[in-house]
């Protein structure tokens, strides 16, 4: 029956949890997402976007949609400065503004560091710890698991 009832609370808290961060859930950036979506990302509209965004943030998996948001984000951001309020998050995370792809470009270097002494990491591993030690094969798989 505890079970029962601590299940049922963290199911609770994990439903706030998924209401979103208050930028998300401000009408006005919800409003205007809704009109760029329509008014860029269908038809003759959609091709005109595509037709104008750069070669790397379509390589880099940036739609219409995406686009949309970020726009709409700034310009709640700019309602709320006026307003006097502080800045809301969206999406779980801090407006920060775009640098080619990147919408978060120091948090992108410290990923790809990280990412890097790990791959050094692991090649130093293979070339010195033996094939046939017990734990060998499931280190290496842990280690190209936490690279992907």
């Amino acid at each position: 029956m505890a079970g029962r009832a601590v299940g049922l609370v963290l199911l609770a808290g994990a439903a706030a949890l998924a209401s979103g961060s208050q930028g998300d859930r401000e009408p006005v950036y919800r409003e205007c997402v809704l009109q760029c979506e329509e008014r860029n990302c269908s038809g003759g509209a959609l091709k005109h976007f595509r037709s104008r965004q750069p070669i790397y943030m379509s390589l880099a998996g940036w739609t219409c949609q995406d686009d949309c948001k970020y726009e709409c984000m700034w310009v709640t951001v700019g309602l709320y400065l006026r307003e006097g309020h502080k800045v809301p998050q969206f999406h779980g995370k801090w407006p920060f503004s775009r640098f080619l792809f990147f919408q978060e470009p120091a948090s992108a270097v410290a990923s790809f560091l990280n990412g890097l002494a790990s791959l050094v990491m692991l090649c130093r591993y293979r070339t010195s710890v033996p094939a046939s030690s017990p734990m060998y094969h499931t280190c290496v798989a842990f280690a190209w698991f936490s690279e992907r």
